[in-house]
């Protein structure tokens, strides 16, 4: 049997892309956990390895080096929360504002019951590098492109930059939320970012209403 076969064959019922698969879920959870507690900057490979229970043999077979980490971890917790927001709009109805709110409820909610994560989404992403920049840029166009889809008033075209003032107003409240010790309650939170997403859809609305005045051809001096 050679190197290769015995490498490639299966361990335990388990083929050697499972492991590799497992090996890199559980880097990606204990980077969570280490650059929340110590913040990406004070982390190693190594403390990241130990969190995890691996050698950094492992790590290198999964990340070229810990920006990347950073970036999956990033992303992780990102789409783990988007995918909350999205059920709970699903299940809170057409209405667009009860879709507003309980979008905002499952995602302050969402940092509140994972600190950890809430740092690495909220904190330890920002400013690393101009390629990690990049990836947190494009997450926030994906989000507030599917928010603005389902809360945005009908027949509006897309506004990029009204969405990107929404979520970069509910991340800020946000953050300071969680310097104050996740202080005033949730409740509280969830009503301040509401008047900060249904203040700038009803300017949009205006917006895009009077555009439609004013584009419309003049009488003539006849008519």
């Amino acid at each position: 049997m050679t190197v290769e076969q015995t490498t490639s064959r299966a361990y335990r019922g388990v083929s050697p892309e499972q492991r590799r698969a497992e090996r890199r879920a559980k880097l990606i959870a204990a980077a969570i956990a280490v650059y929340g507690e110590r913040g990406y900057r004070n982390a190693t490979v190594k403390a990241v390895c130990e969190a995890a229970g691996l050698t950094e043999r492992y790590f290198y077979e999964s990340f070229e080096n810990s920006e990347a980490l950073l970036v999956t971890s990033f992303n992780a917790v990102t789409y783990a929360v988007f995918d909350e927001i999205t059920a709970a709009a699903r299940a809170a109805g057409r209405g667009r504002v009860a879709k507003a709110r309980a979008m905002l409820d499952a995602y302050f909610g969402a940092l509140q019951r994972s600190p950890a994560s809430a740092r690495v989404y909220l904190v330890e992403i920002r400013g690393v590098s101009r390629e990690v920049d990049k990836a947190f840029d494009a997450a926030l166009r994906a989000i507030g492109a599917e928010v603005a889809r389902r809360i945005a008033p009908a027949g509006l075209e897309a506004d990029e930059l009204l969405q990107a003032g929404v979520v970069g107003g509910v991340m800020h409240i946000a953050l300071r939320w969680i310097d104050a010790g996740y202080q005033p309650p949730l409740a509280r939170v969830t009503d301040a970012a509401l008047r900060l997403g249904m203040v700038l859809a009803h300017t949009s609305a205006r917006t895009a209403h009077t555009g439609a005045r004013t584009a419309r051809p003049p009488r003539s001096a006849a008519a």
